[in-house]
């Protein structure tokens, strides 16, 4: 209809614009006199307004005929199975296990700082001494008479053994002897403890206190801070409605806004208490240094997988719409008329989780539907429609 109404316009328009109607043109401008041509202006104005009323009447009668105008535009996504990965998304701080404060064991003066910050030590690596106030020379003391009495019971012992002597003077040698060696063995413990050394191999990340500094053991004598990064971690707290989901292994993924980096990991353990105060219990995930990036305290974005399907019908959440009765639904072509007039079918759904902007489809909808996705807010139940990308 519509092709048949714009050969007639085609036509007319011919029509008024014909041969005589150029030659007369063509004449009147030749006569060179201004009103022979005034004269033809207003010929050729009031067709032009005769024409232009003509096109408003085509223009009614191809909306009036025309079905296919009214209808509204929409875009269909033909759903498929794929994998879905649904994460629980927590934020936490990292921590470590091996962050400790270096306190001395003895009281005295900081004779010598062997580290400074930053250094890396191993475990058992002297850290620095206090001065032990005369220990080391009654040490030497205790050791001297240790050996005496060694070489003492020995001597005595051999007597024993040979019948020459008392039994009571074996055991007093043997008494002395075992007596010296237990002195030593505590003089040596309390010598020690004026040399502080590394309790884990680590980084000197703080040296507190200076060279000639009193220390005493205590609050507020700390030394050194020492710091293993090797053995990172993040403790979240995550709500006991996910206790089935969030399990040791589960997939982690971790984001560090301030480094704008990810790293990819798994729930090394999870608490067996719920907290009763935020029902909640703490899931401890490993993470990585990034080569000494990632340091103590530093806060993480933490996405565990709690959910995988491995067919999953994912759709846009912004085609998704709500009746009064909180029935989730959507617009969907109807198989049966999709080849030949398309028209919208109303289908009432069940949502499973959400990520993104996708949410899963638990039923309603089957493989290989066509979802209204652009035009769905603007459609009806058995309304025919015009897919823009059939």
């Amino acid at each position: 209809m519509r092709k048949a109404i714009y050969i007639t316009l085609t036509a007319v328009v011919l029509a008024s614009c014909g041969g005589d109607s150029s030659k007369s043109l063509d004449k009147a401008l030749a006569s060179k006199d201004i009103e022979t041509i005034r004269a033809k202006h207003a010929e050729i104005s009031s067709k032009k307004k005769a024409l232009e009323q003509q096109l408003k009447s085509l223009d009614s009668a191809i909306a009036l005929l025309d079905n296919s105008a009214k209808l509204p535009l929409v875009t269909t996504i033909e759903v498929h199975p794929e994998k879905f990965d649904h994460y629980l998304e927590l934020q936490g701080d990292v921590k470590t296990k091996q962050n400790v404060l270096i306190y001395p064991e003895m009281s005295g003066t900081l004779n010598r700082v062997y580290v400074k910050e930053g250094q890396k030590v191993s475990k058992g690596q002297l850290l620095a001494s206090i001065d032990d106030g005369g220990l080391s020379s009654q040490l030497a003391q205790l050791k001297t008479q240790a050996e005496l009495s060694k070489t003492t019971f020995e001597r005595q012992k051999r007597l024993w053994e040979q019948n020459i002597g008392s039994e009571i003077q074996y055991l007093q040698a043997k008494t002395n002897y075992e007596a010296q060696e237990n002195a030593v063995k505590q003089m040596e413990s309390q010598v020690g403890k004026s040399s502080i050394r590394a309790p884990f191999t680590g980084i000197i990340d703080d040296v507190i206190k200076d060279e000639g500094t009193v220390v005493s053991p205590g609050p507020g004598s700390e030394v050194f801070r020492i710091v293993n990064l090797s053995n990172m971690y993040i403790n979240v707290e995550v709500p006991e409605s996910h206790l089935p989901n969030v399990t040791p292994g589960k997939d982690v993924k971790v984001y560090f806004p301030v480094l704008g980096d990810s790293v990819a990991t798994t729930v090394r353990q999870t608490g067996n208490f719920i907290n009763p105060s935020n029902r909640s219990f703490t899931a401890e995930i490993p993470v990585p240094s990034l080569d000494g990036r990632v340091k103590p305290n530093l806060t993480a974005r933490v996405m565990i997988n709690d959910y995988t399907s491995e067919e999953a019908i994912l759709i846009p959440q912004s085609v998704l719409s709500e009746n009064a009765d909180g029935e989730q639904y959507v617009y969907l072509v109807d198989a049966d008329s999709l080849k030949n007039d398309p028209v919208a079918k109303k289908v009432v759904i069940k949502t499973g989780k959400t990520q993104g902007d996708y949410v899963e489809v638990l039923s309603g909808i089957k493989e290989g539907d066509a979802i209204i996705d652009e035009g769905a807010r603007s459609v009806k139940e058995g309304q025919q429609v015009n897919i823009k990308n059939s």
